[in-house]
């Protein structure tokens, strides 16, 4: 399956959940921002090596990269509506779920380390419910409706 994480800047939570998704083989995870960054936040580097995560390939994209030959299954979006974010919505007809989390670049740099554990504390605990479903054998409906409950986790 191929899911596309989907945010505004593509340098923290969205490259936080693709790595987390990544890790398993059954989906090939992609994160884009409708107005990248440019960077991978340098404490989502950090926090993902730290985890031993491979962090060599991790770089901020914009969502074109996504519109053409690749085929989603379904798009993620991680914006928190709480900050009054705008979150990107993604045209055509993947399932879409919004999985909202505070944006831990946003937080002070003395605060980083708690905030981005944080967040990837949240985003583990879906990524994890999604990979213990037998997703591969759900129709559309049923997966959208899973995938909108995780987000409530």
């Amino acid at each position: 399956m191929n899911i596309l994480v989907l945010c505004t800047g593509n340098s923290a939570r969205s490259i936080l959940l693709e790595a987390l998704l990544g890790a398993d083989s059954r989906i090939t995870s992609f994160s884009a921002g409708s107005n990248p960054a440019g960077a991978v936040h340098p404490q989502s580097l950090k926090l993902l090596s730290s985890l031993n995560y491979d962090v060599s390939n991790f770089r901020s994209k914009s969502w074109d990269e996504f519109t053409g030959e690749i085929k989603m299954d379904a798009v993620i979006t991680v914006c928190s509506n709480a900050a009054n974010e705008v979150c990107p919505i993604w045209p055509g007809a993947p399932i879409t779920a919004h999985w909202g989390v505070d944006d831990p670049a946003a937080a002070a740099k003395s605060d980083w380390e708690p905030a981005f554990s944080l967040a990837h504390e949240r985003l583990k605990k879906r990524a994890d419910a999604l990979l213990a479903l037998p997703f591969e054998s759900f129709d559309a409906a049923e997966l959208k409706d899973h995938l909108d409950q995780i987000g409530k986790i």
